[in-house]
């Protein structure tokens, strides 16, 4: 009922903006030299797809031709245009210019009513707007078809088309005003609409966030969980597929983990669980929307704004309480949270895994892919813009998962589009080269690339701080001092560094990983140990979960308050679940007793405990 609400009133608002009174609609002059089209708002994508993980970054969500070399099906929708001549220009880029390279993969062109426009279109050496041809109208107003022509299925993208009358000298490019700009030209107004109070907002869609959000729904909260893509699961999604891993139900608190057993691997039952989301009552389900703003006041966050990805309206959501489940920490660092990045020292820690000095390396992040048998030679271009590859720096294979991992060494959110794209130039350099160029190309022949995720699998980002900061040691058997330890792991501490002969050939810039797995105190790795041996379990404390300087925030997931050694323990999706179960605990008790999160740790932990007992 609360979604369709907050539906209801944002279309009443963008319907009223339609009246042709200025005044009414609060649209200005721009509008009568300029119309712009929003991609992701077409009414057919083809076989583009929508892509949306940079837009904090970049501006906006964009379509993107992940065809894998192999061009997709055009992306059409209707625009009206006023008569007159129009210049157009569509916002993209050469996504492989950060590498220097000649030539531009994700190539496009516009056509408008049939009529394909002069320019190959993504060939600029940043995100900006190119220009496309001209248009004339000679009706007063007409629909017309404007269709994106994937030429090359290699990941080319679009962000918005615009159509002028007074070319694009002042039209702005980037940040507010580049907001502003759209907001206006699309009728939209600047202020979000409302959309709606309630006793907690989840913000992000993984198992963390599903957990939380389920167990304080169930227990009578009403609660928002906004998700920015248009499928629920994070990293466990049917976009990512990685397999939820960990021990549940454990002693002493048998009852956490069975949120999470019932939503876990989410992959295998993506309708289920996005009908239950959908039907669970006090729960109002958003997905599509994006996160962009926190409003604080006293030190605790007071709403949270959030962007439809689709259509670009902006709703502002009000609570006492928030949750941070959106793996990057995103909401946390809007609010001003404390967080970290990178690997703390072993002076700091005194973990014995920690690096002796400080630096900025982090887990990667992951790109999987696939390959298929044909009946017949399936030929792969070669791929001049990607990584160039010689025999003892292939990779063979003919799939990859995990160990395709990069970023280990840039800003894994401020660099993500970076990150993302150097795997697609390592993916495809690879294969190019095992087909057309390696010893071993007959064995290649008939196979084609099948499956590709342009999702990044994002391992480890920000990590924001609460009462507790866990670490090895804590993992290792000094948990024991913590009287609110009771989130059971059973993962070992596993270090991801980039393979020594990608670091050789491609130093600083490495696309394969290798995995250290550590058990206990001596640091023994996976390979050391035998059959019978497991890891020790460990419980991280509640006060890991919430802010130490956001008073009404929690968090669970990969975010939490860990070490970067802990973090690669902690991190797995039925441990993050088994957060969001905790989380959503203690926030039925926050709102039980108008505490805060920190108080309920000083004052109704054996409460809290009892939940899962």
């Amino acid at each position: 009922m609360n979604r369709i609400i907050l539906k209801l009133a944002i279309f009443a608002i963008v319907l009223l903006q339609c009246v042709p009174s200025d005044a009414a609609s609060g649209k200005s002059d721009l509008s009568k030299d300029f119309v712009l089209l929003e991609t992701e708002s077409f009414s057919h994508k083809g076989g583009w797809v929508l892509d949306q993980q940079f837009m904090d970054q970049m501006g906006s969500p964009f379509l993107l031709a992940h065809g894998m070399g192999v061009p997709v099906e055009n992306a059409e929708t209707e625009v009206v245009l006023p008569k007159g001549k129009w210049t157009v220009y569509a916002r993209t880029w050469n996504w492989c210019s950060p590498w220097g390279t000649k030539e531009a993969p994700g190539r496009f062109k516009l056509s408008v009513d049939g009529s394909e426009l002069l320019n190959e279109l993504g060939t600029g050496q940043a995100w900006d707007w190119e220009y496309a041809g001209e248009v004339e109208v000679t009706a007063k107003h007409k629909s017309c078809t404007v269709a994106l022509r994937d030429l090359t299925g290699f990941e080319g993208r679009c962000d918005a088309i615009l159509f002028s009358k007074a070319g694009k000298s002042g039209v702005p490019n980037e940040g507010q005003a580049l907001h502003d700009f759209r907001m206006k030209l699309l009728g939209y107004p600047l202020k979000p609409a409302d959309g709606g109070h309630y006793d907690m907002v989840v913000v992000g869609a993984g198992v963390a966030g599903i957990c939380a959000a389920l167990h304080s729904a169930r227990s009578g909260m009403k609660v928002a969980l906004i998700n920015d893509r248009p499928v629920p699961g994070g990293n466990n999604s049917v976009e990512v597929h990685v397999v939820a891993s960990g021990a549940l139900c454990a002693e002493p608190f048998p009852k956490l983990g069975e949120i999470v057993r019932d939503v876990r691997n989410v992959y295998d039952k993506q309708d289920k669980i996005i009908n239950l989301l959908k039907s669970q009552e006090n729960l109002t389900y958003l997905p599509n929307m994006h996160v962009t703003k926190a409003s604080t006041a006293e030190g605790k966050i007071v709403s949270a704004v959030a962007a439809n990805v689709v259509d670009g309206t902006e709703a502002e959501f009000f609570a006492p309480l928030f949750v941070d489940c959106t793996g990057d920490g995103n909401l946390g660092y809007l609010a001003g949270a404390e967080f970290r990045e990178g690997r703390e020292s072993r002076m700091e820690t005194r973990e014995t895994l920690a690096p002796d000095r400080v630096d900025n390396m982090t887990l990667g992040s992951t790109i999987s892919w696939k390959s298929k048998a044909m009946p017949h030679e399936a030929p792969f271009p070669d791929c001049p813009w990607a990584i160039q590859f010689i025999e003892d720096s292939c990779e063979p294979g003919t799939s990859g998962s995990n160990w395709w991992e990069s970023g280990f060494w840039d800003d894994q959110v401020g660099d993500a589009e970076y990150v993302r794209d150097y795997l697609f130039r390592a993916i495809f350099g690879n294969w190019a080269f095992l087909k057309n160029h390696s010893k071993s190309k007959k064995d290649y022949a008939n196979r084609q690339l099948s499956w590709m995720t342009y999702i990044l699998g994002k391992r480890e980002t920000r990590r924001l701080i609460g009462d507790v900061f866990f670490t090895q040691q804590d993992i290792e058997g000094a948990y024991r001092q913590y009287d609110d330890a009771m989130i059971y792991g059973t993962y070992s501490i596993d270090q991801h560094f980039p393979t020594p002969k990608n670091t050789f050939y491609f130093p600083k810039h490495e696309f394969m990983s290798t995995m250290k797995h550590y058990f206990n105190d001596l640091g023994t790795p996976r390979r050391h140990l035998r059959d019978d041996q497991v890891p020790p379990p460990y419980f991280l404390p509640y006060r890991c979960l919430y802010s130490v300087n956001v008073g009404n925030m929690f968090m669970a997931g990969r975010n939490v308050s860990v070490s970067h050694i802990a973090h690669s323990s902690t991190r797995v999706q039925n441990m993050t679940g088994m957060m969001g179960e905790v989380v959503g605990a203690a926030a039925v008790i926050c709102k039980k007793y108008g505490c805060s999160p920190r108080e309920v740790y000083k004052d109704h932990l054996e409460e809290l405990l009892g939940t899962f007992r």
